[in-house]
């Protein structure tokens, strides 16, 4: 790579030292031409100058080639993951294209390369995401499984390479974020010597008192520690030797994270920890006697060591959804110490190792792991999320670190659950449709109800009614996303039905009454009767709630106000009101300024009285079911409903031209002390300006204040905040806001 001032000092020794590990390690993977395109493509980059220094001041291309490193030294990616590791940044400053990148490398790196820009795109404004874009990144996430081990890999190694950054409130986001969202996706991929070196870096920059204090001690007991797991090897080993079979046996220690937390839940010192490290006994066994052998080597340790049987975890029988398979015991060892012991093969501890990739490699299909359910369900679950960020990723964590208990149908098949996980979890799980009529099961030949929580071993078999539908409250019955996530859907579809019922029913009372019904007088009435939206008000009428009549009688009655306002009173200001003529507020003059949808001619449109939008508005179009157009102000009450639920019918709408010769009328709120010369005084200002019209104002007086409507007709937003603005100088006006 060429001379550039912008590798510092060893930098550029640095860089060619992991481009030739990197070939090292992926060379029998590349394609011919592929070393000679990408290291072009980066001498261009480097050029240009497009690419800055991260916060921490590390050198980008290095951060990617050290991630690339890892990505293939210790999760075992190859090729395709690689090369959009090395290629993003390119696409993500503009240095070429997508289309580029799929034409010289191939669909497969142009795949990885657009997940992994949209990840670029979430960490542009930090070191960290934020949490009102943490749906996005999961969404990035769950389009491709790579994209997340990749971006494991790069926290890892932006975690190893900031241990001497001088910003230290950077580093403790990166750490936070380390440990609430990479470690548990890591752990959830298997990935558990990655998980294990994320937990102890953010320990270390989080809680560096605590973590130099373990390590410490470690240290002091390393020594007696080295001897106790020799002595309790020994044994072992020669026992295994008589065998015959093949094996290696390891302590390791635990990391210092995992012990912290084991001193948190058991509220002990150092020293109350006592099993501080585990052996494990690894087996080089054929495929096929794979189980034989490891249940082999857990009889010849429980004959040397008293067992704790309420510690056997069985993972060779029904592995983890992430492809874990192990036997975990725990057995009192010299000196009456408990020493944990894991028996796994050299496939079984690959897997462990690496994770996801080397478990499809051994099994050649991805779907086997299970954990390509797994992002499905993430992938709907955030699709239809009705929470914030934090939500979300609070949901997320506990997906991610809750044990799986094993449950059975009357037929015998197997399904893994969330440890927790209900009756009718267990419903949803098998199909939605059985979730929805769900009434409770039987298990193990028990009648039990919705939220009995199942053990692993338990027989379940689903009992359904047809008359059986949803209910809010099975929402806090559920514990896993995917029951939570089609629970939801099914009452937003129910909600909708009631929904269009109510509304079907209200204009067939006002046929029957021959009322014409005018949108934008009911739409008040909705508001003025306290509701939040328009689903509300017709969820209302469906629950029984509202009385159609009732509605019908105070619609007429707010008709009545509208257009009947109070007579003047006395000196106090309640129930002035004052009408003037003023120029017709018709929705537009004959010149056109307003433009429909990219100019769509001879489409008829009126201005929604609900919000009332003059010129200088940001607005849209909405298609009325007459087939006319009203316009409405982007921020009016009704936008987020029409949006949600008629988005097929909202079309572009915006202002073009002047307003000159164009009125609009507009309301404003004013509310102020009750004395009659304020009054005088906002209609003196508003008689002065140019070109303003008031039409009307109607007053109310409450514990010594007014509030008062003023209908006023102006041009446009300029003019409107001018007046506003003035208004709100009077004296005694406390609150001025269009309504």
């Amino acid at each position: 790579m060429e001379k550039s001032d912008f590798f510092l000092g060893e930098e550029k020794k640095i860089l060619f030292s992991l481009y030739r590990k990197l070939l090292q390690l992926t060379g029998n993977t590349l394609h011919k031409g592929d070393c000679r395109k990408i290291k072009t493509d980066l001498i261009h980059l480097v050029r240009e100058q497009r690419v800055q220094r991260d916060i921490f001041g590390l050198n980008p291309f290095l951060k990617e080639m050290q991630t690339a490193v890892i990505v293939a030294e210790e999760i075992g990616m190859k090729r395709a993951s690689i090369l959009s590791i090395m290629l993003h940044e390119s696409v993500h400053q503009g240095a070429c294209t997508i289309e580029q990148v799929e034409t010289a490398y191939g669909e497969d790196v142009a795949t990885i390369v657009r997940g992994l820009i949209r990840v670029s795109e979430l960490y542009d404004k930090g070191p960290t995401i934020e949490s009102e874009n943490f749906r996005n990144l999961l969404l990035s996430f769950a389009e491709d499984m790579r994209v997340i081990l990749i971006m494991i890999a790069d926290r890892l190694n932006m975690m190893r390479q900031i241990k001497n950054s001088s910003n230290d409130e950077a580093r403790r986001q990166v750490a936070n974020e380390a440990a609430y969202l990479y470690a548990p996706l890591s752990h959830k991929l298997g990935l558990y010597k990655l998980k294990s070196e994320l937990e102890d870096l953010a320990l270390k920059y989080t809680e560096r008192e605590v973590y130099y204090y373990i390590k410490e001690k470690l240290n002091e007991t390393k020594a007696s520690r080295d001897k106790y797991i020799a002595s309790f090897i020994a044994p072992l080993e020669r026992k295994l030797k008589e065998t015959g079979m093949h094996y290696h046996v390891k302590g390791r220690t635990k990391s210092i994270h995992s012990i912290y937390q084991k001193m948190k839940k058991q509220k002990c010192p150092f020293e109350g920890v006592y099993d501080l490290f585990a052996i494990r006994i690894i087996l080089d066994s054929p495929l096929e006697k794979e189980k034989l052998e490891c249940w082999q080597a857990y009889s010849i340790v429980a004959d040397m060591y008293q067992p704790n049987p309420k510690r056997l975890r069985d993972w060779l029988s029904v592995p983890k959804s992430n492809g874990y398979e192990s036997l975990h015991i725990t057995v009192m060892g010299p000196e009456g110490k408990w020493v944990e012991v894991q028996i796994r093969t050299q496939r079984m501890d690959e897997v462990a190792e690496r994770g996801l990739a080397a478990h499809w490699r051994y099994k050649g299909v991805k779907g086997e792991s299970g954990l390509d359910e797994w992002l499905t369900s993430v992938r709907e679950a955030l699709e239809h999320s009705e929470g914030n960020g934090l939500e979300a990723m609070d949901q997320f964590k506990l997906d991610l670190y809750e044990d799986e208990v094993f449950v059975f149908t009357p037929k015998g098949d197997l399904f893994k659950l969330p440890k927790g996980a209900t009756v009718l979890d267990f419903a949803f799980h098998i199909h939605s449709k059985l979730g929805c009529k769900c009434i409770g099961a039987k298990v193990n030949g028990k009648n039990v109800q919705l939220r009995q929580v199942l053990s692993s071993g338990d027989q379940v078999e689903i009992t359904t009614s047809n008359t059986q539908t949803p209910k809010q409250d099975w929402l806090h019955i559920v514990t896993t996303s995917k029951a939570r996530t089609k629970i939801r859907q099914a009452l937003k579809e129910m909600a909708a039905g009631q929904h269009e019922m109510a509304k079907e029913t209200l204009e067939r009372r006002f046929k029957n009454r021959k009322i014409d019904c005018d949108e934008g007088v009911l739409m008040r009435l909705i508001k003025r009767l306290g509701y939040k939206n328009v689903t509300a008000f017709y969820q209302s009428i469906a629950e029984g709630t509202s009385e159609v009549n009732d509605i019908i009688e105070k619609y007429l009655e707010q008709q009545r106000r509208e257009n009947e306002p109070d007579e003047q009173n006395s000196r106090s200001a309640e129930n002035y009101s004052l009408q003037n003529a003023a120029p017709d507020d018709s929705a537009h003059t004959k010149e056109d300024v307003l433009v429909i949808d990219q100019n769509l001619k001879g489409i008829d449109f009126t201005l929604a009285r609900c919000c009332s939008p003059i010129y200088g508005d940001e607005v849209f179009g909405f298609v009325t079911v007459n087939g006319g157009i009203k316009i409405h102000r982007t921020n009016c009450p009704n936008a987020h409903d029409l949006r949600d639920r008629f988005g097929y019918r909202i079309v572009k709408a915006r202002w073009a031209g002047k307003s000159q010769g164009a009125h609009y009328s507009i309301s404003l709120r004013v509310v102020g002390n009750d004395d009659i010369g304020i009054v005088t005084n906002i209609t003196s200002i508003i008689s002065k300006e140019s070109d303003i019209h008031l039409r009307s104002i109607s007053i109310d007086s409450h514990d010594g204040l007014f509030s008062g409507m003023l209908t006023v007709m102006l041009g446009d937003t300029g003019k409107l905040e001018a007046l506003i603005k003035k208004l709100r100088t009077v004296k005694g006006v406390k609150q001025v806001s269009r309504s």
